[in-house]
């Protein structure tokens, strides 16, 4: 329950950072820049909202979970904050930017940690 209840957490300070240090960064920005297609802006904007209410079930599911352990749903949260880190990662470099730029490297690979802490004591 100790490694579930620190990954819910974990999540909720990604969702905190995302939502509210990400959106005056990076959502802010990007609704007034003015060279952008507007298809691709507001698409953009849309997944900017994706990643919020992925972030916020993800830490719901942690929650569940640390009241309920399933080995199998630990898994699947786990590999996807994995993916998720791997992506930011992956996208950073394609931009020439270094990875631990994007606090969603370091942020979901911690959670990535921590499931596997987890999934030792399930």
């Amino acid at each position: 329950m100790m490694f579930t209840s620190l990954a819910a957490a974990a999540s909720v300070v990604t969702f905190l950072v995302h939502t509210f240090v990400g959106g005056r960064r990076v959502a802010a920005p990007l609704l007034a820049d003015r060279s952008l297609p507007k298809p691709s802006k507001w698409l953009n904007y849309y997944c900017w909202h994706v990643t919020t209410v992925l972030i916020a079930f993800m830490a719901g599911g942690f929650l569940w979970l640390a009241f309920d352990p399933h080995v199998p749903s630990l898994v699947f949260l786990g590999a996807l904050a994995f993916a998720l880190s791997v992506l930011s990662a992956a996208v950073a470099l394609k931009a020439g930017i270094g990875p631990l730029r994007f606090p969603s490297t370091s942020l979901f690979a911690a959670i990535a940690i921590i499931c596997m802490a987890a999934g030792l004591f399930v």
